[in-house]
């Protein structure tokens, strides 16, 4: 990756003579976009014509715009072209309300000599958009005061319509909101940024609010979340803390308190534990969201909780409690058994273990149905337990 700053035109190296001719042409394609009423997405598209690559901005919100050669919209990250970057400074508001985003252009191959001069040019156009986008009466708020006005649902509807607005969302488009906690929240946004087409975040208190706009159904994107989630954080045996997502369903943009309501109650059921999920969708849980209403101080005084963590406190406990949250994962012994890399006897030992201590029955199906209520109840009294100690 190689740097360009942004300089004045005195300070940079005059262009070759060859060139000058192509420079102007660049100068004045972009200063057509400034007379008109063109949008960011617009100037972006634009650019990557112009540039014959793929063109790319991020604001610092963390929305992520990019278009390639032919002006189609392209998701996640570059693929492994050679980027040059225009560096990120501030220079007042811009389409997302908060500073001048970082630009840049991904080449495989081609002369590179203007595309310092399309860069600037793209600021420039990016600093006119925003200016003309701003009325005097905007709402003078940082990315955060604005998306805290769009998860409200005490702000009047015209004043959550403007925050969207000034964040860049389209407001004719449905928006998920997705809420994370626990350590490494900003680099699980930039799992989901990569994800989606939008993604605008800001810390509200101790978790982290993200915005999104263009992702999948909520099995195929919580799958993938918590995979790479998963990957990105691996768990030791005994658990361990975040990052964890809970993730809201699609709502009308105007109507994202709901999602963002959603996204915080599917946050608790979020679990390092050995098969507990990073990443958990509010509309796959069913009726177990009514658990989201259990105070925690009654989750972590259950007896049957309190019991099964006692037994947990061991190393052998905690390999028999491990073994059993993973049968009622997979279902069987054997793809228990296959899972975990062990015998099917020795699982069948180790239920049998926790049989003991809670007077359980696992062939019996409200037994089983217990247990797995009591290790659900168990991972959202860890996780509560988790985050209380790191907050202190």
């Amino acid at each position: 990756m190689c740097e360009y700053s942004l300089e004045s035109d005195s300070a940079r190296p005059p262009a070759p003579a060859a060139d000058v001719a192509s420079v102007l042409r660049i100068v004045r394609y972009f200063d057509s976009f400034d007379e008109s009423g063109a949008d960011a997405d617009a100037v972006i598209r634009a650019a990557a014509r112009l540039g014959d690559c793929v063109v790319g901005a991020r604001w610092p919100s963390g929305r992520v715009v990019r278009y390639d050669a032919a002006g189609r919209p392209v998701p996640g990250t570059s693929d492994g072209a050679e980027i040059t970057v225009g560096a990120e400074i501030s220079v007042g508001a811009d389409v997302s309300g908060g500073a001048q985003p970082t630009v840049w252009v991904e080449r495989r191959e081609g002369d590179r000599r203007l595309d310092g001069v399309l860069l600037d040019r793209l600021r420039h156009s990016l600093r006119v958009v925003a200016a003309r986008r701003s009325p005097p009466d905007t709402l003078h708020l940082g990315d955060r005061g604005l998306l805290e006005v769009v998860l409200s649902d005490k702000e009047h509807r015209a004043d959550r319509a403007r925050a969207l607005y000034l964040l860049g969302v389209d407001a004719t488009r449905a928006v998920r909101v997705l809420a994370i906690s626990g350590p490494s929240a900003r680099e699980a946004v930039r799992i989901v940024a990569d994800r989606v087409s939008l993604c605008c975040s800001a810390a509200l208190g101790d978790t982290t609010a993200v915005l999104i706009q263009g992702c999948p159904d909520s099995r195929t994107f919580s799958d993938a979340l918590n995979t790479a989630i998963t990957q990105a954080f691996p768990v030791s045996r005994g658990g361990g803390t975040g990052p964890w997502v809970g993730i809201g369903e699609l709502n009308p943009a105007v109507a994202a308190a709901v999602s963002w309501d959603q996204a915080r109650r599917a946050l608790r059921f979020a679990s390092s534990t050995w098969q507990g999920r990073r990443a958990v969708a509010f509309d796959r849980l069913g009726s177990l969201e009514l658990l989201a209403d259990l105070p925690v101080d009654r989750l972590l005084g259950n007896a049957d909780v309190l019991r099964i963590n006692a037994f947990a406190a061991t190393e052998a406990g905690a390999l028999a409690v491990d073994t059993l949250e993973a049968f009622c994962v997979f279902g069987s012994l054997r793809r228990t058994a296959g899972e975990l890399h062990i015998h099917h006897s020795t699982v069948a030992a180790r239920i049998a273990q926790v049989e003991g201590v809670m007077g359980w029955d696992i062939d019996d199906a409200l037994d089983r149905f217990q247990a797995t209520l009591v290790l659900t109840v168990r991972r959202m009294a860890l996780s509560a337990t988790e985050l209380a100690e790191r907050d202190r």
